[in-house]
């Protein structure tokens, strides 16, 4: 039960947020962020690690805590030059650099399927692509709105 009655009293500070992503192989999964992803091994438990890369930190949680798929964004200085590292490093891209009216982005998998969508700003010269959702369609904005693309599934 909350006892504080002025909440105004009581200001504390946000840190940041290190999501916790869900993996079936710690071992195989730090493996992949630091070798191929380039973060770096924060710290390592048994069943439960912490990367990080710049000011990105993700946990990493074996068996426990979230859903496999989950999807985590992530601002970055330049996706373009990111996507250049990725593909000389076997990354799994799932959805190369796009330009959208929110960021210029990109999917890339891990292991066990967790999304991350790194994203710099938009291009503002360059049209807006297609948007890969979660399920493998492609979506084109047209006339403002976004619609499903008539070709079905995309190959991922």
């Amino acid at each position: 039960m909350c006892t504080v009655q002025d909440p105004g009293k009581n200001v504390t500070y946000f840190e940041g947020v290190s999501p916790i992503l869900p993996v079936a192989d710690l071992k195989e999964s730090i493996r992949y962020y630091t070798r191929v992803l380039g973060f770096k091994l924060n710290w390592e438990t048994p069943i439960f690690a912490s990367v990080g890369r710049g000011r990105t930190n993700l946990m990493l949680a074996e068996g426990d805590q979230g859903h496999p798929g989950t999807w985590v964004w992530v601002g970055v200085g330049d996706a373009e030059t990111l996507f250049q590292e990725y593909c000389a490093k076997k990354a799994r891209i799932r959805h190369p650099p796009t330009n959208y009216p929110w960021a210029y982005e990109m999917q890339v998998l891990d292991p066990d399927g967790n999304v991350l969508r790194f994203a710099s700003e938009p291009k503002a010269k360059e049209p807006i692509g297609p948007w890969l959702d979660m399920d493998g369609a492609l979506w084109e904005h047209a006339d403002g709105k976004w619609v499903r693309a008539a070709v079905g599934r995309a190959t991922v």
